[in-house]
């Protein structure tokens, strides 16, 4: 049996934390969720479906280095010209391990 607790890390793999993703994408109403801890490449999440397991996007890395909440619309990228939110995930001394991302499609966020 697997163990049934999750831990996320700065190396947790796309597979490790596409249920997370997951999640977050079903309660926001299916909006796009995108997310990648600070060592391993992430998930891309639209429609209920992992479209990319080896993703990263310019606004989840620079929060990731800033280790800040960023609202912007990104210039490159699959969502260029959309609306992101991206926030960052920290560890118990404030340390960015994960960034994680909602694509505001609807531009209503």
């Amino acid at each position: 049996m697997e163990n049934p607790d999750m831990e996320i890390t700065v190396d947790s793999t796309s597979k490790e934390i596409a249920p997370i993703a997951m999640a977050i994408h079903e309660v926001i109403v299916d909006l796009p969720i995108t997310m990648r801890t600070r060592n391993k490449r992430g998930v891309r999440i639209e429609r209920g479906k992992v479209l990319d397991d080896d993703y990263s996007g310019p606004i989840l890395e620079m929060a990731l280095e800033s280790n800040s909440t960023i609202r912007t619309v990104p210039k490159t990228g699959d969502y260029a010209g959309t609306p992101v939110t991206v926030t960052t995930i920290k560890d118990a001394d404030g340390i960015a391990i994960a960034a994680i991302g909602v694509v505001d499609v609807i531009h209503g966020l």
